[in-house]
């Protein structure tokens, strides 16, 4: 497999237009262009299942926030092709994101009946996405019916009125198995969909849910057990990241504090020191097998803790991004072979051109956890890490009070400074392009004592893991000299320890037991 090494900007940008690709060739012809769902390599490589409820809110929220903050050219068929299949889900009796059966796999012109509260984040997410970007007037309507429909069929004490839904609308109800797996992974659009339009029914709903998942879910301590919070990972990992959104847009502390409670605690049960992200918290699923978009949606929150003033946090989110988000994308392909296709069945013509560029399941140290019978690319997983990166991306840098903060470590070049990473360097050369004050974040792997800093008139301040420069001048630059820390950490799996070196915060080398597909030079 191709390495990653000495990972920068445009190492991001160049996954993020990858992904596009991917994201933009998974539509099945067979079924009017509905977007696939499944995508398997091996045993057998092919792509499969229809999810119009699900796929276009992934896709669109990627597809267009990639649009919003980079200048990466996205295709208009692949967004038009989203769009259709998101207003097809809503076409059912209730406003919904629905499908039309399970496993549609051939041209279908059924109405949606099939309804499962798992997919209305993605619904809210479809819709939040053409309203904010392409200011669909349907899609707001749609939006505001959904949020009534939901209120009036859902209670957050007595649940959902499955029975009316069923009987009254001839509607198949496939019920979430706890609170945190159906309805409370709307959050987060909901909190985007406020900001786009101000609607006092999309926060009202989403100050309900919040509630009961502080009362039922999230406690102070921020533990973690399977029957509140189930054992689907990415449902955990996106309503913390939902509750962060809501926190940060509501100013409320008391929630953020929960956040970073369950961040610090609870979720060491689902995650690695590099940010990978288990697929299931039950006993029986392999022990290797993560999910891209959880480790997006630790990636997010950290981001958001990291501006609400708890900076390491930020480092968290670099780590993650340099040590597995990154070096686990489909990039090679030449190993992935099409299958027997006598039918000519869509789903299994140029596999893999069409998944290059996405994201799935895999170890920390490789696309096939051990033990696996399979390996999985599975398309919503794309959109959801797309659209974790442009969060990052934005990240970048931050203008608060008057002062730049580099926050990411990455090389960058934007109107207040221009910055080159210590990646491989050892040094970051800072450039500012105004006399505005400057601070760039330290990691915590550095040793101050080593530091050594060139260029500046007057001394830095060194506070709350930042150097601060309160003057500095326009065009002079300045040096800083940060040697980059060797240390070995062990991954502590289920049922297995996985070493790693680390050099700063990306991967020298790391055990692989002998897998195949792998990130990283092997540690014998």
């Amino acid at each position: 497999m191709a390495k990653l090494n000495d990972i920068n900007t445009k190492d991001i940008l160049s996954a993020i237009s990858m992904a596009c690709n991917a994201m933009s060739n998974c539509f099945n012809v067979d079924d009017e262009n509905i977007p696939y769902f499944r995508a398997i390599i091996k045993p057998s490589a092919f792509l499969g299942i229809s999810l119009e409820s699900h796929m276009p809110g992934r896709h669109l929220n990627a597809l267009l926030n990639v649009e919003d903050s980079t200048d990466i050219s996205i295709s208009e068929e692949a967004v038009g092709n989203h769009t259709k299949a998101a207003f097809l889900s809503y076409s059912g009796a209730l406003a919904f994101p629905m499908d039309r059966g399970p496993f549609i796999t051939s041209t279908q012109t059924k109405i949606p009946n099939v309804f499962n509260p798992h997919h209305i984040r993605e619904g809210f997410h479809a819709l939040y996405s053409l309203i904010k970007y392409r200011g669909s007037e349907q899609a707001e309507d749609l939006a505001e019916k959904s949020i009534k429909d939901i209120t009036n069929h859902w209670n957050p004490i007595t649940d959902w009125d499955y029975e009316k839904i069923e009987n009254k609308y001839s509607i198949k109800c496939e019920k979430s198995k706890v609170f945190v797996s159906g309805l409370a992974r709307a959050i987060g659009p909901l909190v985007k969909y406020y900001k786009a339009t101000s609607s006092v029914n999309a926060l009202a709903l989403a100050l309900v849910l919040k509630e009961k998942l502080l009362e039922e879910v999230f406690d102070k301590h921020g533990s973690f057990d399977t029957e509140r919070f189930g054992t689907h990972a990415h449902s955990i990992t996106c309503v913390m990241s939902s509750l962060a959104q809501l926190a940060e847009l509501t100013k409320d502390s008391t929630l953020m504090n929960r956040v970073k409670a369950f961040y610090d605690n609870g979720l060491w049960t689902m995650r690695d020191e590099l940010g990978w992200s288990i697929e299931n918290c039950g006993e029986g699923p392999n022990p290797d097998e993560g999910e891209m978009n959880n480790t997006g949606d630790i990636v997010e929150t950290a981001l958001i803790l990291g501006d609400w003033g708890y900076t390491e946090y930020y480092g968290d989110a670099e780590r993650i991004i340099r040590c597995h988000i990154l070096p686990s994308q489909l990039r090679d392909i030449s190993f992935i072979k099409d299958p027997a296709n006598p039918n000519k069945s869509d789903g299994k013509i140029n596999v893999g051109p069409r998944l290059q560029g996405a994201w799935g399941f895999p170890a920390p140290f490789g696309h096939e956890p051990l033990e696996n019978k399979r390996i999985r690319f599975n398309l919503d997983v794309v959109g959801g890490t797309v659209a974790s990166l442009c969060e990052a991306y934005r990240s970048l840098y931050s203008l608060k009070e008057n002062t730049i903060s580099i926050n990411l470590l990455f090389d960058q070049d934007n109107k207040y400074v221009k910055v080159s990473s210590p990646y491989p360097s050892s040094e970051i050369e800072v450039l500012p392009k105004s006399s505005m004050p400057l601070s760039i974040r330290i990691p915590k792997w550095a040793n101050r004592n080593n530091i050594k800093i060139s260029g500046p008139d007057i001394e830095p301040i060194w506070t709350n893991g930042y150097c601060m420069f309160p003057s500095v001048i326009e065009g002079k630059p300045i040096t800083i000299s940060t040697p980059l820390r060797v240390q070995t950490l062990d991954l502590k799996h289920k049922t297995r320890n996985i070493e790693v070196k680390l050099k700063g915060d990306e991967v020298l080398a790391m055990q692989n037991f002998g897998a195949d597909l792998t990130f990283f030079e092997p540690i014998d």
